[in-house]
C-alpha cells in the first residue's frame, strides 16, 4: 500500500490519549502470538519466570515495578532475536486464601469444619475459579508480555505432580524429618508461620522485675525481669553469666517455682549479657527462642503452656483456659500478692513480632512439625554464587546473601491447615509412616498427615515445576536454567536461596538433563535485586502510612507507559526509588512530547528512506546521527547491566533535550530551504528512538512507529544495530556553538522583556571567523532575529565567546520595549546588586573577619563580590544605552 505524509499523520490521532488505544494494542499483540514461545525454534532462548504473585491479591506498586522491568528485558530480547519465554503465573498462598474462605463463612455463622475438609477445599477451589483472575487483567493493563497459554498456578496437578517428586526425593534422602522444634505459632490462625510472614512492630508494654527464691534476702534468692510476665508458668531454669560473681554460689542450685510443684535450676550460660538488669534471666525453653537454645545446651526440660489458640493449659494452676494476655494481668497480680513483684517500668517500648496475615503478636511455640535439613543445599546455593553460576546484580548484595546462606537453620515446611499441598506422609495404625511418591498407592487403611506444605516450598519449585519437572518436556530443554530472576532485594534470602537449594538438588538428583549432561544445574544465571518502592518523601509505602498507590490509578489518570516509565526511570540495582504523582505527570508529558515530535514529523513527509553519505548531510544531521549512535551504544550497554534508570534516563534527555528541543527546530529551517534529506534523517533518528523506548514505552511507541514505517509491529521488530553514522566531533562542535549563540541571544532578549517569538532586527558579525557561517539562518529562525534593514540603528550589542571566535551581535530593540517599565526594574534589580556589592565589600575589607573566618567562607564571598559588581556594570550600562 502506498502511503504519503498526509495518510501517515493520519494514521495517529491528533492527539495522545493512552486509554483510548492501550488496551486493544495489547490484545492485538495477544492475538497474533508475539508473547507465545516456541520451545522447537532454532533462536537462542531468554526466559523469565515471573514471581508468581498471590492468588489473593491485586498488583501493589512493587509488583508494577517487577512487571515493568521483566517485559523491558523480556521485549528487548524478543526484538534481539531471541526466543523469548516469559512465563506468568499465581501462588495459591495458604493462610492469605484460607483466610478469606474463612471470613466469607463466618458471614454466615459457619466455620471450615461445619463443612469437613474436602467440601471446605472445594469451596476454596470456587473462589479462586470466581475471584482470581483480578491480577491477570491488571498485567494485561499494565503491558505484560507474558506467554498466557503458559499460565500456571501452584495448586495445578502438574506443579503438585513437582512437588509430591522432590518431597519424596528429599525424605529418601533424609533430608526432610519431623521434629518438635520452635516455631512462629499464630494463635488466630492456629498454624506455624514462616518468618516472612512475621512483622516486627516497637509496641509499648511493661518490663517486669520479680523475685525467685526466698522473700528472705539472707536466703536464696533472685530477681529476673520479662516483658513476658505469663510465661513464667513455663520456666524451668534461670541463666546467669558464668563469669558473674554475683551468682557463681547459686549456679548448679535450684529455687522453688511460686505457683508449680517443680523446682527452677541456676545454669551459667554465655548467652546472657551481665549489664542488662539483673544479669540474670529466666528460661522458657518452649516458648522463647533464645530461651530454647539455651535449654538445648543444658538439656532443660520444654513444657508447652498454652494451646493452639493461646490460652493457658496444662499447667494445674488456677491460669488455665486464660487467654495469654489475661494471664499475663493474672500472674502479674498473683505474684504481686506474694509480695515479689520487684518493679515495674510501664510503657516499656520493645520490639514484638506480629503475623502479617492476621494482625496478632506472634507466638514462640514448641511444635512439632516437618523440617527440612538444609546444610548441604545450602552449601550448594553459595558455592553457586562463589563459583559465578549465578550472578548478584549488584554484586555488593552478595554478603548479604553469603551471611543468610552460610548460617542457615533448618526450615519449617508443615502448615496446620487445608489449603495447600497436602505432605504426603501416611501414618499406619501402629505408628508407622511412609513417605508416597506422585505414582504410587498409599497403603489401605492408613491416614495422610493432616498438614499442609508452606507456601515457600512449592514456589521453591518454579522455575522447573512450571515447565513440566519432573518430566523432560521441551520446555526444560529450551528455556532452562532461565536467564535471568528480577526481584526486590527484601525477599532475596527466603525465596531466592530456596529456589537455589532445590534447582541444584533437583540437578545432583539426576532430575534435570541438559545437553546430555548430568550434574549441578542453577534454577537462573543471573539475580537482578531492585530496591523498594518510596513515596516522594522517602517513606516505605504502606497502608497503615495512607502512602500506597494503586498502579491502575496511574494507568486510567496517565497511561500504562507513563507509569512504566516512572518506575524504570528510577530503578537501579539494589537501590530504593521514591515516586510521586509529578514523577507520573512528567512521565505522561513525555510520552505526549514524543508523540507530537513524530506526527510533526510525519507531517512533514518523514518515511523510511536511505540516509545519505556524512559528507552530504548538513552539521545539524551528522550531529544528531552521532548522538543517537552514542545513546544506543549507553542504552544497550545499561540494559545489559540493569541500569534501567541510566537507560531511561538518556533516552529522555536525547529525545527531549536533543532531538525535540534543538533538531526539530534545526530540520524546520532545513525543511524551509528544501534540504530534501532532512525527512530521511527524521525518521531514521525516529525508527531508532522508538525502537530504544519501547521496552519500557511499548504503547505509545507501537503506535507512533507502525504510522512511520507502516510495518507489522515494533514487538517483532529488529533491535538496533551500530548505524555506520559515527559521532562528528567538528560538526557536534558546530552544533553546541550554535546553541550557545541561540542559547545568549535567547537570554539577552528575556533580559530585556522581549515577548519570545517577537522578532527583533540584528546584524551578525564574526561568524564566518567562529565557522558558523552556514549556521546564520538557523541562528536567526531560532533566535527569533530578522535580517538589518537600510535604516538599522543598534539600540543593544552583545558578545557571544564560542569556540572558534567571537560573534558580535547588534540588535535595534526600539519599540519593541517599554522603556519606562524596564528602566523601573533595571534600577530595582541595580539597587540589589549593589547592597550585595556593598555587604560582600564591607566583610572583605573587616581584618578581623578575614582572621578568622575559613579560606572557602572568604572565597565564595570574593565570588560574590565580583558577581555583583559585574551585575552592577551591566545593568549600569544597560540603562545608560536606554537613556
Amino acid at each position: 500500500m502506498t502511503t504519503t505524509p498526509d495518510s501517515r499523520a493520519e494514521a495517529i490521532p491528533k492527539s495522545w490519549e493512552p486509554g483510548t488505544v492501550e488496551q486493544q494494542i495489547y490484545q492485538r499483540w495477544v492475538d497474533a502470538g508475539y508473547f507465545t514461545a516456541d520451545p522447537a525454534s532454532g533462536k537462542p532462548a531468554y526466559s523469565i519466570v515471573l514471581p508468581p504473585p498471590n492468588v489473593t491479591g491485586s498488583l501493589h506498586m512493587g509488583h508494577a515495578l517487577d512487571h515493568t522491568l521483566m517485559d523491558a528485558l523480556t521485549r528487548r530480547k524478543r526484538m534481539q532475536g531471541f526466543e523469548v519465554l516469559w512465563l506468568p503465573g499465581m501462588d495459591h498462598a495458604g493462610i492469605a486464601t484460607q483466610s478469606v474462605v474463612e471470613k466469607q463463612l463466618a458471614a454466615d455463622g459457619k466455620t471450615k469444619e461445619d463443612f469437613g475438609r474436602e467440601l471446605f477445599i472445594q469451596k476454596v477451589w470456587d473462589w479462586k475459579h470466581e475471584s482470581g483472575g483480578t491480577i491477570g487483567g491488571q498485567m494485561r493493563r499494565l503491558g505484560d508480555g507474558v506467554d498466557w497459554s503458559r499460565d500456571r498456578f501452584t495448586m495445578d496437578e502438574g506443579l503438585s505432580r513437582a512437588v509430591r517428586t522432590i518431597f519424596k526425593r528429599l525424605y529418601d534422602a533424609g533430608l526432610i524429618y519431623q521434629a518438635e522444634r520452635l516455631v512462629n505459632w499464630s494463635p488466630v490462625l492456629e498454624t506455624a508461620i514462616s518468618d516472612l510472614e512475621v512483622k516486627y512492630e516497637d509496641v509499648e508494654g511493661e518490663l517486669v522485675s520479680f523475685r525467685y527464691g526466698s522473700m528472705d534476702d539472707a536466703q536464696p534468692h533472685i530477681v529476673v525481669a520479662t516483658t513476658r510476665i505469663e510465661t513464667m508458668l513455663g520456666d524451668t531454669a534461670i541463666a546467669v553469666h558464668p563469669d558473674d560473681e554475683r551468682y557463681r554460689h547459686l549456679v548448679g542450685t535450684a529455687l522453688p517455682h511460686p505457683f508449680l510443684d517443680r523446682e527452677i535450676v541456676i545454669v551459667a550460660d554465655e548467652h546472657v549479657d551481665p549489664e542488662f538488669g539483673t544479669g540474670a534471666v529466666k528460661v522458657t525453653p518452649a516458648h522463647d527462642p533464645n530461651d530454647f537454645e539455651i535449654g538445648l545446651r543444658h538439656d532443660l526440660p520444654m513444657p508447652s503452656i498454652m494451646d493452639t489458640k493461646g490460652r493457658i493449659a496444662d499447667t494445674g494452676t488456677k491460669f488455665d483456659g486464660l487467654d495469654r494476655f489475661e494471664a499475663r494481668y493474672a500472674v502479674r497480680q498473683a505474684l504481686a500478692d506474694e509480695g515479689r513483684i520487684v518493679a515495674e517500668k510501664r510503657p516499656y517500648l520493645h520490639s514484638v513480632g506480629h503475623s502479617e496475615r492476621s494482625g496478632e503478636p506472634i507466638e514462640p511455640r514448641l511444635s512439632l512439625q516437618w523440617w527440612v535439613r538444609v546444610s548441604s543445599m545450602a552449601k550448594a546455593a553459595g558455592d553457586a554464587v562463589r563459583n559465578g553460576d549465578i550472578v548478584i546484580h549488584p554484586k555488593s548484595l552478595e554478603p548479604r546473601w553469603f551471611a543468610w546462606v552460610d548460617d542457615m537453620h533448618d526450615w519449617c515446611i508443615s502448615r496446620q491447615l487445608w489449603w495447600g499441598h497436602r505432605i504426603p506422609i501416611w501414618h499406619g495404625p501402629g505408628g508407622e509412616t511412609v513417605c508416597v511418591g506422585p505414582d504410587q498407592t498409599p497403603p489401605e487403611g492408613w491416614e495422610q498427615d493432616p498438614d499442609v506444605l508452606d507456601t515457600w516450598f512449592s514456589s521453591a519449585l518454579w522455575p522447573f515445576s512450571t515447565m513440566g519437572w519432573p518430566d523432560q518436556t521441551p520446555e526444560l530443554e529450551k528455556f532452562y536454567p532461565t536467564s535471568v530472576l528480577v526481584t526486590g532485594y527484601d525477599i532475596l534470602f527466603f525465596w531466592v536461596a530456596r529456589m537455589v537449594m532445590f534447582g541444584t538438588f533437583v540437578a545432583d538428583d539426576n532430575a534435570i538433563t541438559l545437553d546430555g549432561k548430568r550434574g549441578p544445574q542453577v534454577p537462573f544465571e543471573n539475580v537482578f535485586l531492585h530496591g523498594l518502592i518510596r513515596d516522594e518523601h522517602g517513606r516505605k509505602m504502606s497502608k497503615s502510612r495512607g502512602n500506597g498507590i494503586d498502579p491502575l490509578d496511574w494507568v486510567e489518570l496517565f497511561g500504562a507507559d507513563a507509569l512504566r516509565f516512572t518506575l524504570a526511570r528510577g530503578a537501579s540495582p539494589g537501590g530504593d526509588l521514591s515516586i510521586g504523582e509529578d514523577h507520573a505527570r512528567a512521565s505522561r508529558n513525555f510520552a505526549t512530547k514524543l508523540f507530537n515530535a513524530t506526527r510533526f514529523a510525519l507531517m512533514n513527509g518523514a518515511a523510511p528512506a536511505p540516509v545519505p553519505a556524512a559528507d552530504q548531510l548538513t552539521d545539524a544531521d551528522r550531529w544528531i546521527l552521532g548522538r543517537l549512535e552514542e545513546v544506543r551504544t549507553e542504552v544497550d550497554s545499561a540494559f545489559d547491566g540493569y541500569e534501567f534508570s541510566r537507560a531511561c534516563e538518556s533516552l529522555y534527555h536525547f529525545a527531549w533535550d536533543e532531538f525535540c528541543d534543538w533538531y526539530l527546530e534545526l530540520a524546520k529551517v532545513q525543511l524551509a530551504e528544501g534540504v530534501s534529506h532532512t525527512t530521511a534523517v527524521l525518521a531514521a533518528v525516529l525508527d531508532t528512538l522508538l525502537k530504544l523506548l519501547h521496552p519500557v514505552m511499548p504503547f505509545v511507541t507501537e503506535t507512533l512507529w507502525k504510522a512511520l514505517t507502516d510495518a507489522e509491529s515494533l514487538v517483532v521488530a529488529e533491535w538496533p544495530t551500530a548505524s555506520g553514522f559515527a559521532p562528528d566531533a567538528v560538526a557536534a562542535q558546530r552544533v553546541a556553538d550554535v546553541q550557545k549563540l541561540v542559547t545568549e541571544v535567547r537570554r539577552f532578549r528575556s533580559d530585556q522583556g522581549l515577548a519570545d517569538r517577537q522578532k527583533v532586527p540584528a546584524r551578525l558579525s564574526g561568524v564566518d571567523e567562529a565557522g558558523l557561517g552556514v549556521h546564520v539562518t538557523p541562528v536567526a529562525a531560532l533566535a527569533w532575529l530578522t535580517a538589518a534593514g537600510a535604516d538599522f540603528s543598534p539600540t543593544a550589542h552583545i558578545e557571544v565567546r564560542l569556540s572558534g571566535g567571537t560573534v558580535n551581535v547588534e540588535l535595534d530593540t526600539s519599540g519593541t520595549v517599554d522603556v519606562a517599565a524596564e528602566c523601573r526594574r533595571l534600577e530595582k534589580d541595580l539597587a540589589a546588586a549593589q547592597k550585595e556589592l556593598a555587604g560582600t565589600t564591607a566583610k572583605l575589607d573587616n581584618a578581623a573577619f578575614l582572621a578568622k573566618a575559613p579560606e572557602d567562607v572568604v572565597a565564595k564571598i570574593r565570588d560574590r563580590r565580583q558577581l555583583a559588581s559585574e551585575e552592577v556594570d551591566r545593568i549600569t550600562a544597560r540603562l545608560a544605552a536606554l537613556a
